[in-house]
């Protein structure tokens, strides 16, 4: 039970990140210091943040209500995938100037925190 609600919440937040990334691409990169300057950008924006966020979510969403080997291959490798995006920044945060907390610390936090989790509960079944 506190898996599945574990899975419904990363769900919700790649829900989240994938509507922000189609609506307003300019909007959910500008924190990075990231400026768009064409459509070709934008829609990069749309189809890494947007639709993969929305597809993530959704396989999220079928494992919340499916058991067995199904659930934890999804898991598991939803879990690969975003510990590969907090490694990424750690990797910049070694070669790269220092930078404030928020954003890249923060999602660093959020990445690892949700990778974690993913991985426990395609542990415990």
């Amino acid at each position: 039970m506190v898996g599945t609600v574990v899975v419904w919440m990363i769900a919700v937040f790649f829900v989240g990140m994938g509507v922000y990334g189609l609506a307003a691409p300019a909007a959910l990169v500008r924190p990075f210091n990231i400026t768009l300057g064409g459509a070709e950008s934008r829609s990069e924006v749309r189809a890494v943040y947007g639709g993969f966020g929305l597809a993530i979510a959704a396989v999220l969403g079928f494992a919340a209500v499916h058991s067995g080997d199904v659930r934890c291959g999804i898991l598991i490798a939803v879990g690969a995938a975003i510990a590969g995006m907090a490694f990424g920044r750690l990797v910049s945060a070694v070669v790269d100037t220092r930078t404030a907390f928020y954003p890249n610390w923060f999602y660093l936090l959020v990445e690892s925190a949700a990778a974690a989790a993913l991985f426990a509960v395609a542990a415990t079944g």
